[in-house]
């Protein structure tokens, strides 16, 4: 069909064309805005290795799915430890629209997130984003690897250190939110 656009294939055209869109969408589903940004920010992470491989069908399909089944989550987690319902509403009536200086600051942080990422030592890097993206436990990753899951664990950690020297604090919050429930990583 050569009437139709072609998809964008790097990342940076992916997040431009879909964070507003993506924001509004979860804000929607989450009822609160704050949440619906560090959902965001954790989708793009999770997915970053993933959206701009030539296999990759649908990115934006991926980044939508990820991003839902991460608020998901979030839902499940509020219903377990609730809270006011009056305070996300008073919250989403303060920071109802994201303006001009925040989408600039979204595009500064995607920025500072991907040069730090691409400077980890390579072997950091695979463990980070095979486990924050492809959500594998530390076993997966020792045997996809084939490496010790100590190892899997110290590389991780170390990537975590590098990025937390790297990026600042507010940027970092979306990164190392947990991947998994501790359910899970004990089986690994």
């Amino acid at each position: 069909m050569p009437d139709e656009p072609p998809a964008p294939r790097d990342f940076d055209s992916l997040y431009r064309a879909t964070i507003a869109p993506l924001r509004r969408y979860l804000g929607r589903l989450l009822g609160n805005t704050s949440e619906a940004q560090d959902v965001a920010h954790d989708a793009y992470v999770r997915t970053y290795s993933s959206l701009t491989r030539p296999e990759t069908q649908s990115p934006e399909g991926l980044l939508y799915t990820t991003a839902r089944r991460l608020a998901i989550n979030r839902l499940k987690r509020r219903s377990v430890a609730p809270f006011s319902h009056d305070a996300a509403k008073l919250e989403n009536a303060a920071t109802s629209a994201p303006g001009v200086a925040q989408q600039v600051m979204a595009e500064q942080e995607l920025e500072l997130l991907q040069r730090a990422i691409a400077d980890l030592p390579e072997g950091c890097r695979t463990v980070l984003l095979l486990r924050k993206v492809e959500l594998l436990s530390h076993r997966e990753i020792a045997d996809r690897l084939g490496i010790a899951i100590s190892t899997v664990e110290k590389q991780h950690a170390r990537a975590l250190r590098l990025l937390r020297a790297a990026l600042p604090a507010e940027t970092l919050h979306s990164i190392a939110a947990p991947t998994a429930t501790p359910e899970t990583e004990a089986t690994s």
